[in-house]
């Protein structure tokens, strides 16, 4: 009978790290936050481990949104109880009314330039939810295509000046534990606004960027920023972990700055602002009982069904540890799925790798990129 050796490491770690802050070497005194500036740029400067930015920063809940912060605004360090902490010091401004302005000027926690198409138009849409959405009749002009400027008929009432995506069914993303459905994604084919109102409305095309057909359907489109996009990091709960099961662009390795999705969504306490590491699941390897010779059992997989038995009734399966890849901040999420921007990729990421709560005593964190 083969014998299973699991390698656990770390396994009885205690996180004793949860109170205690450790300073990057080399880090500011004082910092002027600059344009273009993210909290998660700002918390690297700080800490080796930037998702303990709230720690830093000690933002005050009796404050309204504590945890903005603007160009110009000047942190510096200092210490309270022996523990590491930033002030804030805004820059002077015509009146105090001006000092928390509108959400646009603050700094947002990742690049608002790679979220803000998330943000503004995409979707997931759970059974049968697109199916029950206006439809695409036609168009003023007879075409195959239809252009910026061109004017679409709508199935249904809709009110005047509302913005609309048009759009049509994408993949299905399902949990790779059981293959449950976790929703639709909905793919963009082009916005408009709604120009006249009846049983049959009149949809003005503003932008294309998929064809667009008869049959496809309508959703409106949220504002931006009215969308949490200046959420505080901050690391996930420990009991909710999850795997990748989807990348941008649908690509089988993700890097930094790139979308990743995972299969835990607001249903399960994912919410934006929540950070997590990413590991690869510990790989099996089989000993063939050959001295030193050790095998992957994905490369046992291709060989002959016989040899992989004989192989595998005469050897020992090893669990290898756990390999860290990185860390995923989430800034969407939907029911049961969460698009997370990937802000620290030690390794490519790749589609069932693990998602925990992160931990510098066990992995050590990088933040470099």
């Amino acid at each position: 009978m083969k014998k299973v050796v699991w390698l656990l490491a770390f396994a009885l770690c205690t996180p004793l790290w949860a109170d205690t802050l450790t300073l990057k070497p080399g880090h500011p005194q004082t910092y002027v936050v600059k344009k273009g500036d993210t909290l998660w740029d700002i918390s690297a400067l700080f800490l080796d481990d930037p998702w303990r930015w709230p720690t830093l920063w000690g933002a005050n809940p009796q404050i309204a949104n504590p945890h903005l912060i603007y160009p110009g605004d000047r942190l510096t360090l200092v210490f309270l109880d022996g523990q590491p902490r930033l002030v804030r010091k805004p820059m002077k401004r015509l009146s105090p009314q001006m000092e928390v302005s509108a959400k646009g000027g603050a700094v947002p926690a990742v690049p608002l330039s790679v979220i803000e198409p998330y943000l503004s138009f995409h979707q997931v849409l759970g059974p049968d939810e697109l199916d029950e959405a206006p439809t695409v009749l036609g168009g003023e002009r007879q075409a195959v295509r239809y252009a910026d400027d061109d004017t679409l008929f709508i199935d249904q009432r809709l009110p005047i000046g509302a913005r609309y995506g048009v759009y049509q069914p994408g993949r299905k993303l399902y949990d790779p534990d059981g293959k449950r459905f976790l929703g639709q994604e909905a793919e963009l084919a082009a916005t408009g606004q709604v120009v006249e109102s009846g049983a049959i409305s009149r949809l003005l095309v503003r932008s294309v960027r998929q064809e667009i057909r008869p049959g496809q359907r309508l959703k409106p489109i949220v504002d931006a920023t009215m969308l949490p996009a200046y959420f505080m990091p901050h690391p996930a709960p420990e009991d909710l972990t999850g795997r990748v099961i989807g990348s941008d662009g649908k690509l089988t390795e993700i890097g930094p700055l790139q979308v990743a999705i995972i299969n835990r969504g607001s249903e399960d306490g994912a919410q934006p602002g929540q950070v997590f590491a990413i590991h690869q699941p510990g790989q099996e390897v089989v000993e063939s009982g050959k001295g030193d010779t050790l095998t992957y059992r994905d490369e046992l997989d291709r060989r002959v069904y016989d040899d992989v038995m004989a192989l595998l009734s005469d050897g020992r399966v090893i669990v290898l540890p756990e390999v860290y890849r990185g860390e995923m901040i989430l800034f969407k999420t939907y029911d049961q799925v969460s698009y997370g921007l990937i802000i620290n990729g030690r390794r490519p990421v790749r589609i069932e790798d693990r998602v925990l709560r992160p931990d510098p005593m066990v992995f050590g964190s990088d933040s470099s990129q």
